[in-house]
């Protein structure tokens, strides 16, 4: 009898054994999945880390290590990081910030793009082709040539223009009409092609050409200049070791407040008692480096013109850390070049044009000077 009883009590404390442990058991995968849990909020990071405890049992790996998770949730958060800076580096390309040719690679795919070394936009308006085509014909290349310039030197070179006010009419299609024949042209959809509008169509020329365009300078140059596209790349090279660089006939003058008057300037009084400009590039022809033209770009809302182009355009450098560079070479002024030729004031100017752009450039190309009004 008594041995029943003892058999009986080790029955009871063996079950009672197997119980306690297999509760102990219950709370301790309980508090694993707890803290499990709490370290792995994230639905994404969960994802993670389960294909990663997979890939460890399909090694015969029984468990993750602590410094594995580590690794996995740093890796997971700097991963978040990243997608963060895309965002606002997006957000930034958008705003003008950041270049859009920043991360342009070349045609095999292996290195980055090579800078262009100047985009020159040739200001012109309507009714003036008989002088788009004497540059075509003087010192601008046409058709595959055009492309031979780019790709060789490093220029780009193109007529830019605004549309009619009345959008789409006859002005407008003759330009398009142009165009399509000499795929030549930078033509600014949503500017007012007007002498008014003249010194925001030059913000917008510089707006429109760094960012399409991937360039250390960017120039302006007028219509009736003849250019030594060689000379001109010589003198800009020299002033690649300059972050923010505005190259240019430097000039200043009386500031006109009479209306009835020509160069008339309606702000007249914000130029001070003695009514004379700052100093600025001469409108005939300037260039600016890659960085001015990026300011330009994104403050394009707020910088404001004034009635003149050149005088806005130097405005709008007044308060930057820039290099002033009066370069001499590029006063265009045929007066100044020692051009003033009496063909121009004889009556056969129009049968002598082609023997004066000879002579122009006659003189461009002995002389080693950039340009020369025609």
């Amino acid at each position: 009898m008594h041995s029943r009883v003892s058999n009986n009590r080790l029955s009871n404390s063996g079950f009672a054994s197997r119980v306690a442990g297999l509760m102990l058991a219950m709370f301790a995968s309980m508090a694993t999945i707890y803290v499990a849990s709490r370290l792995w909020q994230e639905a994404d990071g969960r994802a993670v880390l389960v294909k990663e405890l997979d890939k460890k049992i399909g090694q015969n790996q029984s468990a993750v290590s602590v410094d594995d998770t580590l690794k996995i949730i740093s890796c997971r958060e700097q991963q978040k990081k990243l997608a963060a800076i895309e965002m606002e580096l997006d957000a930034a390309r958008k705003e003008g910030f950041v270049s859009k040719h920043s991360l342009d690679m070349s045609n095999d795919g292996t290195h980055p793009k090579k800078r262009l070394l100047a985009v020159i936009g040739i200001i012109t308006t309507f009714g003036r082709k008989k002088n788009r085509n004497a540059i075509r014909k003087a010192w601008m290349p046409t058709g595959a040539d055009l492309k031979k310039l780019e790709d060789e030197k490093g220029i780009v070179v193109r007529f830019v223009i605004g549309r009619s006010a009345n959008h789409g009419d006859s002005l407008d299609r003759e330009i398009d009409s142009e165009n399509r024949q000499t795929n030549d042209f930078i033509v600014l959809d949503d500017q007012v092609e007007s002498p008014k509008e003249r010194s925001r169509k030059i913000k917008s020329f510089f707006v429109h050409a760094v960012e399409n365009w991937d360039a250390e300078y960017y120039a302006k140059i007028n219509d009736d200049v003849y250019l030594n596209i060689d000379n001109l790349g010589a003198i800009l090279s020299s002033h690649l070791d300059k972050p923010r660089v505005y190259i240019g006939c430097m000039k200043s003058g009386e500031v006109i407040s009479e209306p009835t008057l020509k160069w008339y300037e309606p702000d007249w009084w914000k130029f001070g008692d003695g009514k004379s400009y700052f100093r600025h590039a001469s409108g005939d022809m300037y260039a600016i480096s890659q960085a001015l033209a990026q300011f330009i770009s994104i403050n394009r809302s707020i910088l404001r013109t004034f009635a003149h182009d050149d005088v806005s355009a130097g405005s709008w450098f007044i308060g930057l850390d820039v290099k002033h560079v009066n370069e001499v070479k590029f006063c265009c002024s045929s007066s100044s070049s020692g051009l003033s030729l009496s063909l121009s004031h004889t009556h056969t100017i129009r049968s002598k044009l082609n023997i004066f752009h000879q002579i122009l450039f006659s003189y461009l190309n002995i002389s080693g000077a950039i340009c020369a009004v025609g």
